[in-house]
């Protein structure tokens, strides 16, 4: 079989490293209740309050704060990809046989 050669396709692309957030929300949730478990644990309280309710309490505060930290972060690292992006000229390579969906 002849196989036909067509001119490739050329483009121009642009490359950064840009950060996921997911994980960077759950960083900073996850240190956020750390921060709340040394809160409510290791300093001394009011006796009126029970340590879990306090530690509940500290856990909602912190965590949602320390997600939001965590999306800044993300937010920051993003921005910095932004700056350090670069313009690429990427090209379509045909196959050099056909697949006829034959495995090795």
């Amino acid at each position: 079989m002849a196989f036909e050669e067509t001119p490739a396709e050329r483009r121009e692309v642009t490359v950064r490293r840009a950060p996921k957030y997911v994980p960077f929300l759950i960083l900073g949730a996850l240190v956020g209740a750390a921060v709340a478990a040394a809160v409510a644990y290791g300093l001394p309280g009011d006796e009126s309050f029970e340590r879990g309710s306090v530690f509940g309490f500290f856990l909602v505060m912190f965590g949602a704060g320390g997600a939001v930290l965590g999306a800044v972060g993300a937010l920051l690292l993003d921005r910095r990809s932004v700056k350090r992006q670069k313009r690429a000229i990427v090209e379509a390579v045909p196959d050099s046989e056909p697949d006829d969906g034959a495995q090795p």
